[in-house]
């Protein structure tokens, strides 16, 4: 083999190796910005704590005592911690009797966090961290300490606000909750078991957690703990979206569920606070549940969504609009209920005295109403039960369903504010399965109002008993549906 052959043959092995080594280049080059983003660094809080930290209080709280037996060495701070979620209070070791407290003399009650909102010393916090306090003490993280006024405190939200005499405090920035995304880092400051200044951070795991009727939580994994209570939920802007406020746990401490409460929200109220000191709720007088897909599907809904209405107030805004037991409220204001949580959140922020557009699906059909927004009361009255009345003679009719009726007597009609219907003698196979049982009043039946045992007989004829037929129906107060199954 002559060189120049040779030569040539290492060229060509060379350029040969280049082009593969540029393919398999040029094969990774799309994958290189993912792997980058997968490498990404875990966040910095140093200056978020710097930025923030100024702004998050520490808040004691004092009540003076009647003369009683004081308190074992039990620690308080955890025992008001068991009292807020509800929890059994724990076997644990007391060190004996103390001396018996003199009568209005101040001790140690709870503590927990709060933030400044403006520089002029206005405080907030949660409800249950100030709430039955004879004195509530502030101290910053320069460690002036003040005491505190009590501005307004609201239960249903547990929001409060109180203010302290200073000036050129550090004030939080409030930011937009509807930024906030699942999987987003947060952080949290406050002082759990007192311990002042402690920050623990975490991600969103959900947004709007029904878990109370005013409220839809946002879900983090941050740990929070008895103490932290008030203090604020900051996003990685340094902006505060949410307050502190409760735990999922079985065992008493921290198990990787929070809630806090959105900002919006509690802005909303602590609005109202600094105004009168209270907060005014709207009502309508219902009493809701949620829509289940079968019975969505059954009544021509087509998807679940909306409040079923159980029952309607006597006298309240939604009788008078002319809301009936077994409506579906699909909309407020123009505004989708998509979960039924969301009616009493809407009407509530709705000022009272406001003529609002309400949509009802009723008998699968639509209907626009107009309702005039009342003010919620502070407790409810209970409806009292309907009469016992002779029994008249039953009709088999239905008996396919596991159903036998009978005429409802006019007496009953009344007290039940109902326009007809057939009373339930004997619920059993279909009928009972599907959770209807002796004394309950059914009102419609597969979309079709029912007037008496003639119009149940008619209707129950021409069903397709091969379907689940969809049953409206009363029991005292509350209405709801059922899906009867006919026996074959």
């Amino acid at each position: 083999m002559t060189m120049s052959s040779f030569a040539g043959r290492q060229l060509r092995v060379q350029a040969m190796a280049w082009a593969m080594a540029l393919t398999a280049t040029l094969a990774l080059a799309p994958h290189t910005p993912v792997l980058a983003q997968q490498v990404r660094a875990l966040p910095d809080f140093t200056d978020l704590v710097d930025q923030v930290g100024p702004s998050v209080v520490n808040i004691r709280t004092v009540e003076r005592a009647a003369a009683r037996p004081g308190p074992g060495g039990t620690d308080e701070e955890m025992l008001e911690f068991f009292r807020r979620f509800g929890i059994p209070l724990p076997n644990i070791p007391r060190q004996g009797p103390r001396p018996q407290q003199p009568d209005g003399e101040s001790q140690p009650r709870g503590v927990g966090s709060g933030f400044i909102l403006s520089a002029d010393g206005l405080i907030m916090t949660n409800h249950h961290v100030v709430d039955g306090a004879d004195e509530v003490l502030v101290t910053l993280t320069d460690k002036r300490e003040f005491k505190a006024k009590l501005i307004g405190s609201d239960k249903r939200t547990d929001v409060a606000v109180v203010k302290i005499e200073a000036t050129g405090l550090p004030a939080v920035r409030l930011g937009d909750v509807n930024r906030l995304r699942v999987g987003e880092w947060v952080m949290a400051i406050g002082s759990p078991f007192g311990l002042e200044n402690s920050v623990t951070a975490g991600i969103v795991s959900a947004k709007q957690r029904d878990t109370g009727d005013y409220l839809p939580f946002i879900q983090t994994d941050v740990a929070i703990n008895p103490g932290n209570s008030g203090g604020p939920l900051i996003n990685m802007r340094g902006e505060v979206v949410g307050i502190n406020s409760q735990i999922y746990s079985r065992s008493g401490g921290f198990m990787g569920i929070s809630f806090a409460i959105p900002i919006d929200e509690a802005t909303r109220v602590s609005e109202q606070l600094r105004a009168t000191g209270r907060v005014s709720r709207g009502k309508i007088g219902v009493q809701i549940e949620q829509v289940t897909k079968d019975v969505a599907e059954s009544i021509g809904l087509g998807k679940p969504q909306g409040a079923l209405v159980r029952s309607v107030e006597p006298g309240s805004p939604a009788e008078k609009a002319g809301i009936e037991a077994g409506d579906i409220i699909t909309r407020f204001e123009g505004r989708v209920i998509e979960r039924f949580g969301e009616l009493p959140r809407q009407v509530g922020n709705t000022k009272p005295g406001t003529k609002s557009a309400i949509t009802v699906f009723r008998r699968g059909a639509t209907k626009e109403l107009s309702i005039l927004v009342a003010e919620i009361e502070a407790e409810t009255p209970v409806a009292k039960a309907p009469a016992k009345e002779e029994r008249p003679r039953g009709s088999a009719a239905g008996q396919a369903l596991g159903l036998v009726v009978n005429e409802v007597p006019d007496a009953q009609k009344k007290e039940m504010r109902i326009k007809g219907g057939v009373k339930v003698d004997a619920a059993t196979e279909g009928a009972a399965q599907a959770g209807l049982r002796e004394g309950d009043v059914i009102v419609a039946i597969a979309n079709t109002e029912i007037a008496g045992v003639k119009d149940f007989e008619a209707v129950i004829a021409k069903v397709d008993r091969s379907k689940p037929v969809n049953v409206l129906f009363r029991r005292g107060d509350w209405a709801q549906y059922a899906l009867i199954r006919a026996q074959r």
